[in-house]
């Protein structure tokens, strides 16, 4: 959370596009804070973008806009959010069709617990970049906790749920267990 990883994405994508090359955008259809089919960034610019959902083949849906129009690149926004089965769909994109996938989300949830489609891209993806967030000591935020009303760390609840800075606060390691103590 707060690391600018749908600015990077939109970054990318608009890098390709400037050069007159074609991506696709995926999105989890879920995803409905700022419209559904949009990725949008924390500092005001977004995008268009195709949706999935958890029963999709992500590698026939990038095949048939890829026979449509040669696409240049995949991006996946809230990758964490994919299954297992879609990040190796995902990898076959990148085999088959020769088509670089980015993907950008979470490692962990608010518990700190993998989610599955950041646990297989983790250990199938071919390069990791990590973008940095910060915790407001100043160290390097790993680590996100869901927040009640008074700003206290929720231990329980289900492990998706939609929300921005209104719910969610990036903490370091440090932090992130003094919240879950104290809670």
């Amino acid at each position: 959370m707060n690391a600018g990883k749908s600015t990077a994405l939109l970054q990318s994508s608009y890098n390709y596009r400037e050069r007159g090359m074609h991506t696709l955008i995926l999105t989890p259809e879920f995803d409905d804070r700022f419209g559904v089919g949009r990725v949008t960034s924390r500092i005001g610019i977004d995008a268009p973008a195709s949706t999935f959902k958890e029963a999709d083949n992500l590698f026939s849906v990038v095949e048939k806009h890829h026979q449509q129009k040669t696409l240049h690149c995949v991006l996946i926004d809230e990758a964490q959010f994919l299954t297992k089965q879609q990040v190796f769909e995902l990898g076959e994109v990148v085999d088959q069709l020769k088509i670089p996938v980015l993907a950008y989300g979470l490692r962990t949830d608010f518990r700190g617990e993998p989610f599955v489609g950041s646990q297989y891209l983790l250990a199938w993806a071919d390069n990791l970049e990590e973008i940095k967030a910060i915790c407001h000591c100043g160290k390097k935020a790993t680590m996100v906790i869901r927040a009640d009303d008074q700003g206290r760390a929720l231990k329980d609840g289900s492990q998706v749920e939609i929300g921005g800075n209104d719910r969610y606060i990036s903490l370091c390691r440090a932090h992130f267990k003094d919240s879950f103590q104290n809670a």
